[in-house]
């Protein structure tokens, strides 16, 4: 079969190459897979897999081999794993959700990992309603799931964006707010979604209110934080940083996802699509942050 492969001796550092097909376990399921999404993370730091592995983690496709639970032959299904992006690929029962037969299902292999994020990062800060909730880095596939996910639970969203282009349509998904750098942010705030990491991870520390909850997803930027001194301590206004990052056993919140979108209450953040022959094209464009949203990639 083919797969997209780590090639460190290549530039990008990646290649579409002949594999050896898949050899799944008694309880596994193997998927055909129709599409996949793309993430900032896979395409940035692509140089830490070894040369071979086949990369990619979140895909949509026919099952062709079922496990001994979970979707039968023939169901359509969103699955989240290592080894996706390629013609077919195996993953464990808890790894799958069955999408509806009527589906538009191309759109839902940009969710698993952005939307999972999303969902458990704020499931970590508690009810959200009546609370004001920041998400930085909100014109990224997390930040524009976290939005709308924020919005859903009753908060008052603040959307922080980089610069004023990067704002278009978040109103539309939920924000109350949109802005452009964090000094721009009015008043403090219950919970955030930081997605960006470095000087950004530390201005956000900076505007919680006591009680509140800083929820670090990722690292975008690439730079370092450095808090000044004494700034994490405060007496009579705790606050706490937590790291957010568990995708494991997926399945459950996937099917909860796909019931949101099926519902009109989640729109998938698609902001680049074409044929995964085209990945130097789409990642080049993600890594330039002129893709509102995600990749999607048609295994074509």
């Amino acid at each position: 079969m083919r797969a997209i492969v780590a090639a460190p001796d290549v530039e990008p550092g990646y290649r579409l190459a002949d594999v050896p097909d898949p050899e799944p376990g008694p309880d596994d399921i193997l998927v055909e897979v129709e599409h996949v999404g793309v993430n900032h993370g896979e395409v940035r730091y692509v140089g830490a897999w070894p040369a071979g592995a086949i990369l990619g983690h979140d895909a949509v496709g026919r099952v062709v081999r079922a496990g001994a639970t979970g979707p039968r032959v023939g169901d359509r299904v969103v699955a989240l794993g290592a080894g996706a992006w390629a013609q077919r690929a195996v993953f464990p029962p808890d790894a799958v959700a069955t999408l509806p037969p009527d589906a538009d299902v191309a759109r839902f292999a940009a969710l698993p990992t952005v939307g999972l994020t999303a969902l458990r990062s704020l499931r970590e800060a508690g009810p959200l309603s009546g609370r004001r909730v920041l998400v930085t880095g909100a014109s990224g596939g997390v930040g524009r799931v976290a939005v709308q996910l924020a919005q859903h639970g009753g908060a008052r969203v603040v959307a922080a964006v980089g610069a004023a282009e990067r704002g278009a349509g978040l109103v539309e998904l939920g924000a109350d707010e949109v802005v452009v750098g964090l000094g721009a942010v009015t008043g403090p705030v219950d919970v955030v979604v930081e997605t960006v990491g470095g000087a950004h991870l530390v201005d956000a520390w900076r505007l919680l209110a006591p009680g509140g909850t800083l929820l670090s997803v990722g690292w975008a930027s690439g730079e370092p934080a450095t808090f000044p001194v004494n700034s994490t301590f405060a007496p009579g206004a705790s606050r706490s940083l937590r790291s957010v990052g568990d995708v494991s056993a997926p399945a459950a919140d996937l099917a909860v996802l796909v019931g949101m979108v099926r519902a009109g209450a989640l729109e998938v953040p698609v902001g680049w699509r074409g044929s995964w022959r085209r990945l130097d094209e789409a990642a080049e464009a993600l890594l330039g942050r002129r893709v509102p949203g995600k990749v999607l990639l048609d295994v074509d």
